[in-house]
Order: structure tokens, then C-alpha cells, then sequence
């Protein structure tokens, strides 16, 4: 079974080392390696065509737009491999990440397949960020987050597609510059499509590592998905609404707790508990756990704000 690899970049000169690093040192090579760049000014660029003279398979394509969608849809149709494997450059893979996708290709009918978000980091504050992630407080019960779900399932990291999907499906919605691989594959879904979960297939994702990145990723996600449900009503989940409405309960109670009195401050408290009950839980050090206690109403005023806001997006 022949892939290729489509991997969008944009001022990656501190990850793209590393992403070379996987690529040649997997047990087996893609067909073709498309690196979509955003017009760098880091470096990147210069490393991409001192790489493009060594490996024949590297084909360097130009994103003026920037954003990822445009990248994606600038590649996917350029592909020749039966499977189409994207990859971003802030992650780290395992050796065998290219053979567990074919292997899973092979033994699950499924049309896209992928890996849940591990997460790594370098610093406390990504430490954090990483553990929040991956508790139910932070992300609900997605299985995107649970590095044990096995299975069907609505979305996975990043992903890798039968390329033939794409004729019926058509490309990724450049309206979105976030959330485009949940609309993608919450549309492929409604069309017939399988996406499957393998928790053999590792990845491991670097988080922001400052709260002001954290808020504005998540302000971003916010902002976009009502866009999405919108598009794919199929796709809706508590969990998409639910910091939204933690947002709306701030302000009721800003502007009306002198009406109704200290029986309004009952829900803050109960997510004042929860957050310490999760900070305590992590057995962590002393910085990381102040860490952890931040990064959950970071993401969730960040992304509760976004989805407010986006509901009058057009």
C-alpha cells in the first residue's frame, strides 16, 4: 500500500530538525513528502531546499494564504499514494508511526484512521497544559484525548485518508482556520464514511506553552465551531456547549448577583472544587500544580468567549 505525507509548516526552524529526524529514520518512506510552507522567515525555508537537494520524495509547495486549510487542499490533489498521511511539524511520532496506520488501513474497514493526542512537553507550563488535556475536566469525554479508546469514533489527530474519499467528499473548508479536521470528518462521517482509533498509533503533540497562547488557541477553536455545527448538526455534543454556557453564567452573575443573592455563587464554587480536585489529583510539583489550576478557565473562558462570538460569525 503506497502513501504520501502532506505536512503544512510556518516559522518551524525550532521543530522542522526533528521532523526530518522521523522521516528518515521510519522503517518505511512515503512516496512523496509535500511540506506546504506559509511563506517562513525563520529559517525554514532555507532548511526545506537545503533538504529538497538530498531526499527525492520532498516537494516544497507555496501557502501564501497561511492558513492550514489552504495548505491541505494545496497538496491532497498533487497526492499519488493510496493513503494520504497528514503530519504537523510541532509533533514528535513514533518509529513505527507510518507502519501502524498501513497495518490498521489493513486489518479495520475503516477510510481514515489515526491516533489519539498524546502530549509532551518541555517546559512546566506545557506540563501542565499536557495534563489538562488529558483529564475529563479539561476535554470533556473526548476520545481524541483518551490514549486508551480503541474503536469507530467522530474524529482522530490529524489523520490519514484513502485518497479516493476525497473525489466524493471534496477538500477542507477554508472558511475554517480552526477546526477544519473536525468539520472534514464530522462530513465524512455523515456520508458513510469510518474513521477509526488506534492507540497503537502514537503521536505526541507539543501544547502552548503560555497562557495567553493556551487563551487565544481556544479562542479560536470557539469561534469556529459554531460554524461547523452549523454546517454538520450530526456533530453536536454537550461538550461543545458547555464552556459557552460557563461564560454566560460569569456574566449573569456579574451583573445580577446583587439581585439574586450568594445562591448564584453555588456553580463557581462547585468549579472552584472541581479544578482544585484535579490540580491535587495530578501529584505534580508545587509550579506545575499553579500551572494546571490556571490552564482549565484559561481553555474554557477562551473557548466559552470564541463560541459565543462565533454564533454571529458568518
Amino acid at each position: 500500500m503506497t502513501f504520501s505525507v502532506i505536512c503544512p509548516v510556518y516559522n518551524e526552524i525550532e521543530f522542522i530538525t526533528q521532523f526530518f529526524d522521523f522521516i528518515e529514520s521510519a522503517k518505511i518512506k512515503p512516496i512523496e513528502l509535500f511540506v506546504i510552507d506559509g511563506m517562513s522567515t525563520d529559517g525554514t525555508r532555507y532548511y526545506l531546499e537545503n533538504k529538497c537537494k538530498k531526499l527525492s520524495y520532498l516537494q516544497i509547495l507555496n501557502n501564501s494564504n497561511r492558513t492550514v486549510p489552504f495548505a491541505l487542499n494545496l497538496a491532497i490533489p498533487l497526492c499519488t499514494g493510496e493513503i494520504i498521511i497528514r503530519l504537523d511539524a510541532h509533533t514528535k511520532y513514533a518509529i513505527d508511526y507510518f507502519d501502524k496506520i498501513l497495518e490498521t488501513f489493513d486489518k479495520v474497514d475503516a477510510d481514515i484512521v489515526g491516533g489519539p493526542t498524546r502530549t509532551i512537553s518541555k517546559n512546566s507550563k506545557q506540563e501542565a497544559i499536557a495534563y489538562m488535556f488529558n483529564t475529563s475536566f479539561g476535554m470533556g469525554n473526548s476520545s481524541i484525548h483518551d490514549i486508551k479508546f480503541k474503536g469507530y469514533t467522530d474524529s482522530v489527530t490529524f489523520g490519514a485518508w484513502k485518497r479516493d474519499i476525497f473525489r466524493k467528499s471534496g477538500l477542507f473548508d477554508t472558511q475554517l482556520k480552526r477546526n477544519q479536521d473536525d468539520e472534514f470528518h464530522y462530513r465524512a462521517i455523515t456520508m458513510g464514511y469510518k474513521i477509526y482509533q488506534n492507540p497503537e498509533i502514537q503521536l505526541f503533540y507539543y501544547p502552548r506553552s503560555s497562557f495567553n497562547g493556551l487563551f487565544k488557541q481556544y479562542f479560536e477553536y470557539g469561534l469556529y465551531k459554531p460554524m461547523v455545527l452549523k454546517k454538520i448538526k450530526t456533530a453536536f455534543k454537550f461538550r461543545h456547549l458547555a464552556p459557552s454556557f460557563f461564560v454566560s453564567y460569569l456574566i449573569i452573575l456579574i451583573f445580577f448577583y446583587w439581585l439574586i443573592g450568594n445562591i448564584l455563587l453555588l456553580p463557581l464554587f462547585i468549579y472552584i472544587l472541581l479544578d482544585f480536585y484535579f490540580v491535587l489529583k495530578s501529584k505534580k510539583s508545587y509550579f506545575v500544580k499553579f500551572c494546571i489550576l490556571i490552564s482549565y478557565p484559561t481553555v474554557h473562558l477562551g473557548y466559552g468567549l470564541g463560541f459565543i462570538l462565533g454564533l454571529f460569525k458568518k
